[in-house]
């Protein structure tokens, strides 16, 4: 697909542009420097994943296990969490900085009401395999040309890692160019979940993960185009490490969609509004890998 097409194809009501030319500009960089130098960095809940199918809202990485045969106190408690703080989470009018302590708050409880419930190792699957979580229309397709051209994927996500790894499985297939940087659970020698293995990773701290300080970024900077994809604003910050000469930010709007347009078209390249496939990354990738 030649840029021109590109341009074109992204003219349709669900695609909100902010700056067109600077978007064509680095379109036009990425096809020409084309898969050898590309990376990607995606988010996972809402970005990899579908927000709406079929009419119902799909489940996050925290709502499969609320979602399987958890306790009934359990996923009344977690219902009351997400009631309370998800309205933060997405609200336009507050700063991040007053987000923040707010999300502390919001995993803390959430990742210590996960403790109490004995979680076993291998409940996870059929967690997975019972949920209503939905890979985006388009992702394995997504995934499978990324390993094909070898380029790096890094999924970050302040959802739980032994869930994410679990829905690239059963739903695709996960490659081993793929790199997942998440909450992942602790286990007893029994199998049973006793916590969380590192610092908790919640929407607005991703720049402060150790993934930055590690050598991830160091050896793929030879990648110098990325695509990054997030929806929130907390996303944009997942490669704060890595020093590109070409990134376009593709920010995927799900809910207060009035509210928040405006601040997402200020901050990513490109918005898709209500959108539950990944046609339009796809679209991009295939003018990069068919140059």
């Amino acid at each position: 697909m030649t840029i021109e097409k590109m341009m074109e194809f992204l003219n349709q009501p669900n695609v909100h542009i902010g700056d067109p030319d600077h978007v064509k500009h680095v379109i036009e960089q990425l096809i020409q420097y084309g898969p050898d130098k590309l990376q990607i960095v995606a988010d996972f809940d809402r970005t990899l994943t579908k927000y709406i199918h079929k009419g119902h809202v799909c489940a996050t990485c925290h709502y499969v296990l609320e979602e399987g045969s958890l306790p009934e106190l359990f996923k009344e408690k977690a219902r009351t969490l997400r009631d309370t703080y998800f309205p933060i989470e997405t609200n336009p009018i507050l700063s991040v900085e007053e987000k923040i302590p707010k999300m502390i708050e919001w995993w803390t409880k959430a990742h210590g009401l996960l403790e109490t419930c004995e979680i076993s190792r291998d409940s996870i699957q059929h967690c997975v395999s019972s949920s209503t979580a939905k890979l985006r229309d388009g992702c394995s397709w997504f995934f499978d040309e990324l390993k094909k051209y070898e380029v790096p994927v890094l999924i970050f996500s302040a959802g739980i890692g032994d869930i994410i790894e679990e829905v690239i499985k059963q739903q695709s297939t996960m490659h081993d160019n793929m790199h997942i940087v998440s909450n992942y659970m602790k286990f007893n020698e029994e199998g049973k979940m006793t916590g969380f293995q590192n610092a908790i990773i919640h929407v607005y701290n991703k720049n402060e993960n150790a993934i930055h300080d590690s050598a991830y970024f160091q050896n793929i900077e030879h990648k110098t185009s990325m695509i990054l994809m997030g929806d929130s604003i907390g996303d944009l910050h997942m490669a704060d490490g890595a020093e590109v000469d070409h990134k376009l930010k593709i920010g995927f709007l799900n809910t207060r969609v009035e509210e928040s347009l405006e601040l997402f078209k200020k901050k990513y390249d490109i918005v898709l509004v209500e959108d539950e496939t990944l046609d339009v990354p796809n679209n991009l990738l295939r003018s990069i890998l068919e140059r």
